[in-house]
């Protein structure tokens, strides 16, 4: 891979220059689009714009959605099913029926009971991923 940077030009423009597109290649060109994409989250009565990047998991409760992130929880006001489709191209993967998790966040995985999988996001929180979701987990990482 070679990585060029020419300073000067009145817009930011990137061009992909490739023998074939691939799926590595479209892997690069979502988390490019993903990172001017902002989520909003709401602490404290204030409404915060959050990096996608910055968010390690998404939750449902009681029809009330929330970003995880290191240090701090959001409420959103957008669905779950809302989120999966903006999220599905930035790495993002359901991994319960009301749970999403960032790949890039994960630290391990290891086998939990009835086919289900117990992941260890960076943060050291043990996330469950049902055994509905396992198999697309897997094959999303590229294992077996």
């Amino acid at each position: 891979m070679h990585i060029q940077i020419e300073e000067g030009t009145p817009t930011l423009t990137i061009v992909i220059r490739c023998p074939k597109q691939t799926e590595a290649v479209d892997r690069l060109v979502a988390l490019l689009h993903s990172a001017d994409r902002k989520l909003t989250g709401v602490k404290d009565n204030e409404t915060h714009l959050l990096d996608e990047r910055d968010v390690f998991y998404i939750e449902s409760v009681d029809k009330r959605c929330f970003l995880y992130t290191a240090a701090a929880v959001y409420e959103t006001p957008l669905k779950l099913y809302q989120l999966e489709e903006r999220l599905a191209d930035a790495g993002f993967v359901r991994s319960a029926k009301a749970q999403i998790l960032c790949i890039a966040h994960i630290r391990s995985l290891r086998p939990d009971f009835g086919g289900r999988i117990l992941a260890v996001m960076e943060n050291g929180e043990h996330l469950i991923v049902s055994r509905q979701y396992a198999k697309a987990l897997k094959e999303r990482l590229g294992l077996k």
